[in-house]
């Protein structure tokens, strides 16, 4: 491999990267889910999940779906592009079930 990084990984990479970014793309592929869902299922402040949802909108890698109830229901979710990171996603569970140690032990 020579020193030049795709400019493609390198983007995938830095959005991927972003603290929080995996376990939100790892919660969502459960399904929709409500923003307090989403923040109950990590320790997160709202502000960073927020701005984390907002930035997954942006890379078209989440959807946020608002439902016209009183009162007004909005749903996460993953797009197809989301959705194409399952297989990575599992891959990296599995990975760290082997490789990386408990901290609660």
């Amino acid at each position: 491999m020579n020193g030049n990084t795709c400019p493609r990984l390198e983007k995938a990479m830095s959005i991927l990267g972003q603290r929080w970014t995996g376990l939100i793309i790892y919660q969502l592929l459960n399904g929709p889910q409500r923003f307090c869902t989403v923040e109950a299922a990590m320790p997160i402040s709202a502000r960073v999940l927020s701005e984390r949802l907002k930035d997954l909108e942006k890379e078209g890698i989440v959807k946020r779906q608002v439902y016209p109830e009183t009162p007004v229901r909005i749903e996460y979710s993953l797009t197809e592009k989301g959705m194409a990171l399952e297989p990575i996603m599992n891959e990296i569970a599995s990975w760290a079930e082997q490789w990386v140690e408990n901290p609660a032990e």
